[in-house]
C-alpha cells in the first residue's frame, strides 16, 4: 500500500512540477547569493584599497555598506524565498496530499 501511495505521489504532475520549480528557483537564490558573496570576499582580498576609501569625512568606509548589502541581500533572499514557499510551494503540496488521499 505505501509503495502504491509513494508511486502515485512520485507520477503526479503537480509533484512534478513542485520539484522542478522548487529546485530551479533555489539554484537561482544560492547562485545569486553566491555571486554576492564572493563577489565581496573577492573585493577584500584583491582591492581593499577600494574597500579603504573613506565616504566624507567620517571613518566609514566603503565597506561597511558593501558587507552590511551582504547581510541585507541574505535576508531579502531568504524572504523571498519564504514568502513564494508559503505561497505556491505550500498550495501545490496541499494539493498532492489531497490527490494522495483519494
Amino acid at each position: 500500500m505505501q509503495d502504491d501511495l509513494t508511486t502515485r505521489i512520485l507520477r503526479d504532475p503537480n509533484y512534478q512540477e513542485l520539484k522542478s520549480t522548487r529546485s530551479r528557483f533555489g539554484w537561482w537564490l544560492a547562485g545569486a547569493m553566491m555571486i554576492v558573496y564572493y563577489g565581496f570576499i573577492l573585493l577584500v582580498a584583491f582591492d581593499k584599497t577600494f574597500l579603504l576609501t573613506r565616504l566624507g569625512a567620517g571613518v566609514t568606509t566603503i565597506g561597511m555598506p558593501l558587507g552590511l548589502g551582504v547581510i541585507v541581500f541574505t535576508v531579502v533572499i531568504t524572504g523571498i524565498y519564504v514568502h513564494r514557499a508559503n505561497g505556491r510551494y505550500d498550495a501545490l503540496t496541499a494539493l498532492i496530499a489531497k490527490k494522495a488521499r483519494t
